[in-house]
């Protein structure tokens, strides 16, 4: 990925994965791994939990303590709907 010099790298990232959950390369409960993207990307670790900061903040994702980041289900897919 070639990155925007005028926009900070965290938010491009965090607008390429929301695409590829919007597009469903990662689908609903897949889990993400900070280290893999991190590398991925080519930027370190405190750049990539900004990122992932941002999808869980905009209700993309979710931190399960101990288990990890995963992709939440979609409006309407949750709670059984």
């Amino acid at each position: 990925m070639e990155f925007d010099p005028t926009r900070p790298k965290w938010q491009q990232i965090a607008d390429e994965i929301t695409r590829r959950i919007e597009r469903g390369d990662y689908p609903e409960r897949f889990q993400l791994s900070e280290v893999r993207l991190a590398a991925e990307f080519g930027v370190n670790r405190d750049t990539m939990r900004k990122a992932t900061k941002a999808l869980r903040d905009s209700g993309l994702i979710t931190t399960v303590p101990n288990m990890g980041t995963f992709v939440r289900a979609a409006e309407g897919q949750r709670d059984g709907e």
